[in-house]
C-alpha cells in the first residue's frame, strides 16, 4: 500500500523513477515552431479569461505565474479558498449565465487533497486531477452538482506535487502482474475524472506536463476523456503512454446536448491523428440517451466510424458503453438556462433513483430499461464495428 511519507523524511531513490526538474523545466529545445492552437481564435471563443479568482499561493507559484500572463488584461481577484467564492458557487442566479461563466471566469487554486482512489471501470485509479470544472456547457454533466451553480475551470497550480504523488503511487504498485478490462500490461490512471484534458491545455502546461510524467513510468499509463479536439496535443510525444478516449454520441444529440464542444464527426476524423502522434485512442459511447430512434442513429454514428476511420485506429482500439446518469439538481439548472435538452435526458417514466458514491441522488434508467439498452448497444458494435472490442458497460 502507498503510504504518505512523514514530513522532513527524504527521499530515496525508490520513491520515484525520475526527477520533478525533468518535468517542470523550459521546453525542450528543438520543440515545433510557429502559433499553437490555443492562441487561435477558435481556442479564444472556448476560452476569453475576464475575471480569474485566485488563492494567493496559487498565484504566486511558477505555473500560477505562466498563467496569469497568458491572460495580462483579466481582472484578478483574491479568494482565500477555490471552494468558497460566494458568486460563483451555491449561487442559483448564475443559471442563466451558464455558458458565460464557464468561458470568461478562471480559478486557480491548489490541490491540498493528493489522494490516489481505486476505480476498475475505465481505469485502474482515479489520480488527483490537476483541474475542476470545463469551459464546455454538456447538459448532462455531474461535475457542476459539486460545486453550486457556475462551474467555470479551476486550474490547480501545484503541479509538481501532484506528479510527485502519481510517480509515488506508480512505483508502489511495481508491474501489474495479470491483465484487467483496464489494460492488459499498464496500470491506468485517469487524470480528468472531474475536468477535460484537452482543453485545460488551452490555458496552462497541466495536461502536457501529465503526459511527459508518464513517459517515463513504463509500468503505468495515463488516460482522459475528451470531447474537444485540440491540435497542441499532437505536438507533445506520448510515447504510448497517454490513453485519450474521444466521447461520441449521434450527431442529433450532440447538438442538442453537447454544448460547446467540438462536432462529433471532427473527434472521430481526429483520432487517426493522434494515433500516429503516439496516443492510444479509444472511444467513449457516452452518454447513451434513450429517445424515440435512437438506435437508429446509434447504427448510423457506428456505420461512419467503420467507413472512415484507417487500420491504424481500428486495431488499436477499445470503447466503454456508459448510459445516461442524470441529477434532479442539475435538472433544475437546465431548466434554467437549456430546458430543451430536458425533454431527452429528464424522463421520469424510464428512470429510478440511484444514490451516487458521494451522497447524492442521481436518476438513471431502470434496471430492465438500461439492461435492453445495453445490450442493443452491444449488438449494434458487434454489427457494424466488429472490430470494436467493448471493455466495460454501464
Amino acid at each position: 500500500m502507498d503510504t504518505p511519507r512523514s514530513a522532513g523524511e527524504p527521499e530515496t531513490a525508490q520513491d520515484g523513477l525520475f526527477g520533478l526538474e525533468d518535468l517542470l523545466g523550459e521546453p525542450e529545445a528543438g520543440g515545433p515552431a510557429g502559433p499553437l492552437f490555443r492562441d487561435s481564435e477558435e481556442a479564444r471563443r472556448m476560452v476569453s479569461v475576464r475575471r480569474i479568482h485566485a488563492e494567493p499561493a496559487a498565484a504566486a507559484s511558477p505555473r500560477g505565474r505562466q498563467i496569469l500572463a497568458r491572460y495580462p488584461e483579466a481582472e484578478l481577484v483574491p479568494t482565500d479558498s477555490h471552494w468558497r467564492i460566494p458568486e460563483l458557487h451555491g449561487n442559483q442566479g448564475n443559471a442563466e449565465r451558464w455558458v458565460r461563466i464557464k468561458s470568461t471566469v478562471l480559478v486557480l487554486g491548489e490541490k491540498k487533497t493528493l489522494t490516489v482512489r481505486p476505480n476498475g471501470r475505465s481505469a485502474d485509479w482515479i489520480a488527483p486531477g490537476a483541474a475542476n470544472g470545463c469551459a464546455m456547457a454538456c447538459a448532462y454533466c455531474y461535475v457542476p452538482r459539486r460545486k453550486g451553480y457556475a462551474n467555470p475551470i479551476t486550474v490547480f497550480t501545484n503541479i509538481d506535487a501532484l506528479i510527485h504523488r502519481l510517480r509515488r503511487h506508480v512505483t508502489a504498485q511495481g508491474p501489474k502482474k495479470e491483465p484487467n478490462q483496464c489494460d492488459p500490461n499498464a496500470w491506468v490512471y485517469d487524470i480528468g475524472e472531474n475536468n477535460d484534458c484537452a482543453v485545460d491545455a488551452l490555458i496552462s502546461e497541466n495536461t502536457a506536463d501529465l503526459v511527459r510524467a508518464f513517459t517515463r513510468w513504463p509500468t503505468a499509463k495515463a488516460s482522459f476523456a475528451t470531447k474537444f479536439v485540440n491540435p497542441d496535443l499532437l505536438l507533445l510525444d506520448p510515447r504510448g503512454r497517454t490513453r485519450l478516449r474521444f466521447s461520441l454520441m449521434p450527431a442529433e444529440d450532440s447538438r442538442l446536448l453537447d454544448i460547446r464542444t467540438s462536432p462529433v464527426q471532427q473527434r472521430i476524423d481526429a483520432a487517426a491523428d493522434f494515433v500516429e502522434a503516439g496516443y492510444e485512442v479509444h472511444f467513449n459511447f457516452s452518454p447513451v440517451v434513450i429517445r424515440p430512434g435512437w438506435e437508429q442513429a446509434w447504427a448510423r454514428l457506428l456505420q461512419n466510424m467503420d467507413d472512415v476511420l484507417p487500420r491504424s485506429v481500428k486495431e488499436q482500439a477499445a470503447a466503454e458503453v456508459i448510459m445516461l446518469t442524470h441529477n434532479r439538481d442539475l435538472h433544475d439548472v437546465n431548466m434554467a438556462w437549456h430546458p430543451s435538452a430536458e425533454d431527452a435526458i429528464w424522463r421520469p417514466g424510464l428512470q429510478q433513483a440511484k444514490r451516487s458514491e458521494n451522497g447524492s441522488w442521481n436518476v438513471r434508467y431502470r434496471n430492465a430499461v438500461k439492461a435492453e439498452a445495453v445490450e442493443t448497444v452491444r449488438r449494434l458494435v458487434h454489427t457494424y464495428t466488429p472490430w470494436l472490442p467493448i471493455r466495460y458497460a454501464f
